[in-house]
């Protein structure tokens, strides 16, 4: 049986203004966006779609609106891993990504935390080969 991680959920408080986030600013690929009626179906990724992509759900209780932005409780929630990091931390500044530190050396990773739209955090980072 052959398994991946498809698709992880991001609440989000305005459809367009993520789409236009992660399109403009991480370069991400608008993968799907179905019009349900009361919802959409919107669908973001770093490639086509051949690997994980992240689910744009738009925030309709109080409770999912509290969550907005704050989705695991201050901690590190998403990972974006890329084959350069320089590059893409330099393009990412140069469109106004906000990074929380400078870029550092692990033993695993050239790694930074940078802040989405809306405050989640996120590493990009440059596995060691």
């Amino acid at each position: 049986m052959t398994r991946r991680l498809a698709l992880a959920t991001l609440v989000v408080a305005d459809y367009d203004e993520a789409i236009a986030w992660y399109t403009g600013k991480l370069g991400f690929h608008l993968i799907e966006d179905i019009d349900q009626g009361s919802k959409r179906w919107v669908m973001v990724g770093p490639t086509d779609g051949s690997a994980a992509a992240l689910l744009l759900a738009r925030a309709s209780t109080d409770e999912q609106r509290s969550r907005v932005g704050n989705q695991t409780g201050g901690r590190v929630g998403f990972f974006l891993n890329t084959d350069d990091f320089h590059r893409d931390h330099a393009a990412m500044t140069a469109r106004g990504v906000e990074f929380l530190e400078a870029p550092r050396e692990e033993s695993y990773a050239t790694v930074a935390v940078f802040r989405d739209l809306y405050g989640n955090t996120w590493d990009l980072l440059e596995p060691k080969r």
